[in-house]
C-alpha cells in the first residue's frame, strides 16, 4: 500500500478543466481476488507490539517528500471545472475535498488537494488527492470479497469514475477502541454515564484508549451535522428496511475486522472510520464513496502504542491537527472574510503526513 512520490514528481494544474480521459468511458477495471479476511468478532483483544511493523513519520524519505511538495505548491489540485469541457457531464456536487460529476450512466468523482476545517478551505496539500484516490482504490481492490463496490475505473491518479448508486442516508461508523474527546465521541459518551449508545450496550470498567471493541455506532447523513441513531430507529424513520441494515451492518463490521488485520501488519491502528453504501441500478447493496482512507479513518502508530499508554500518554497518531490549530491562533477562521496564507513548512508536513498511506 506504499505511495512512492518522486522528487519531480508533480499533481495536476491547478484548475482541472480538461479531463485525463477520454469522453467515452473505458472498460471497467478488473480487480484479482485477495484471500478471504478472517471472520470479525465484536469483542478481541489485539496483540498490538508484538505484530506491529515500525511506520516511522520521521523517516528518511521525508526530506525527498518535502522537496516534492514544495515543488508543486503551484500545482495543486485545487478547482475542477470538467463540465465545461466534456459533452455531457454535469457538475452535481462540490464538496471539501470531492467534485462530483454526473454523466449519462455513470458518476466522475474527482479527488482534489483541498484541506477543509471551519467549513471552508484551508489550504491545498500536495498530493493530497493522489494519496486518498489512491488509497481507496487499493482497499477497494482488497475487499471485493467482502462487498461489491461502485468503482468502474481510475483513468487517473485523482479521478474514479464510479456506479450510480441510490445512497442509503446513513454512515456506518465502526469504532475500536474507547476514544475521542468531542461531545459525541464515545469516551466522552461513556464518561458521561451512558451505557446504550447507538443500540449497543457498554460494559462497565471501559478504559480510554485502551478498550478494545467493534462496535458500531450509525449516524444519519445531515447537512447540518450527523446524528447518532441506533438500528431500530433507522428502520422506524425508514432510512433503511431492516434486511437492508442487517446485511449493510454485517459488512461494515466485516470491513473493519479486516480493515485492521491489515493496518496492523503495515504499523498502524485502525482506531475507527465509518463507509457508506448504496444500491446500483441491479439493486446490489455496494460500498461507494471512500475507504479507510487518513481522512475517514482514525489511525494510530501501533509499535508505540503499549509503552505510551503505560506512560499515560495518548498514542502517537498520524496527525493532521496542527495546520487547524494555527489558524485557530493566528486569525478568526469563522469569522474573517480573508484567511492568512498557511505556512509553505506546515502544509509540506501535512503532505508528509498523508504519504504513509
Amino acid at each position: 500500500m506504499s505511495l512512492s512520490v518522486p522528487p519531480t514528481a508533480q499533481n495536476p494544474s491547478k484548475t482541472l478543466l480538461k479531463p485525463p480521459f477520454l469522453p467515452r468511458l473505458p472498460r471497467p477495471h478488473r480487480f484479482s481476488m485477495p484471500k478471504p479476511a478472517p471472520s470479525p468478532s465484536n469483542n478481541r483483544t489485539l496483540a498490538i507490539s508484538s505484530q506491529a511493523k515500525t511506520l516511522d513519520l520521521h523517516g528518511r524519505h521525508r526530506d525527498e517528500v518535502f522537496r516534492s511538495a514544495e515543488g508543486s505548491l503551484s500545482n495543486c489540485l485545487s478547482e475542477t471545472h470538467l463540465d465545461r469541457t466534456v459533452p455531457g457531464l454535469k457538475s452535481i456536487a462540490k464538496g471539501k475535498v470531492r467534485d462530483v460529476y454526473e454523466g449519462k450512466e455513470h458518476l466522475v468523482l474527482v479527488t482534489t488537494d483541498r484541506q477543509s476545517a471551519f467549513d471552508r478551505v484551508l489550504a491545498s496539500i500536495p498530493f493530497k488527492g493522489q494519496v486518498l484516490n489512491e488509497t481507496s482504490l487499493w482497499w477497494f481492490n482488497k475487499t471485493v470479497h467482502i462487498t461489491p463496490n461502485a468503482v468502474v475505473c481510475v483513468p487517473d491518479k485523482n479521478v474514479t469514475i464510479a456506479k450510480k448508486c441510490s445512497v442509503f442516508p446513513v454512515e456506518f461508523v465502526v469504532r475500536g477502541f474507547v476514544t475521542g474527546s468531542t461531545d459525541t465521541s464515545l469516551w466522552t459518551v461513556y464518561s458521561n454515564g451512558v451505557r446504550r449508545y447507538c443500540g449497543n450496550l457498554l460494559p462497565e470498567g471501559m478504559v480510554k484508549i485502551r478498550s478494545c471493541l467493534q462496535i458500531l455506532t450509525p449516524t444519519t447523513k445531515s447537512t447540518d451535522h450527523d446524528v447518532p441513531v441506533s438500528p431500530d430507529e433507522i428502520i422506524e424513520l425508514g432510512l433503511m428496511t431492516q434486511d437492508e441494515y442487517a446485511e449493510v451492518s454485517s459488512k461494515a463490521l466485516d470491513l473493519f475486522a479486516y480493515g485492521q488485520q491489515v493496518a496492523l501488519e503495515n504499523g498502524l491502528l485502525l482506531v475507527d472510520t465509518k463507509y457508506e453504501f448504496g444500491r446500483d441500478t441491479d439493486g446490489t447493496i455496494t460500498l461507494i464513496d471512500e475507504v479507510h482512507t487518513p481522512d475517514s479513518s482514525r489511525y494510530w502508530i501501533a509499535k508505540s502504542y503499549e509503552e505510551r499508554f503505560n506512560a499515560g500518554l495518548e498514542p502517537e497518531n498520524v496527525d493532521k491537527e496542527f495546520l487547524r490549530l494555527w489558524f485557530k491562533d493566528h486569525c478568526d477562521p469563522y469569522g474573517d472574510k480573508v484567511l492568512p496564507e498557511a505556512p509553505q513548512e506546515l502544509v509540506c508536513e501535512l503532505a508528509w503526513r498523508y504519504i504513509p498511506f
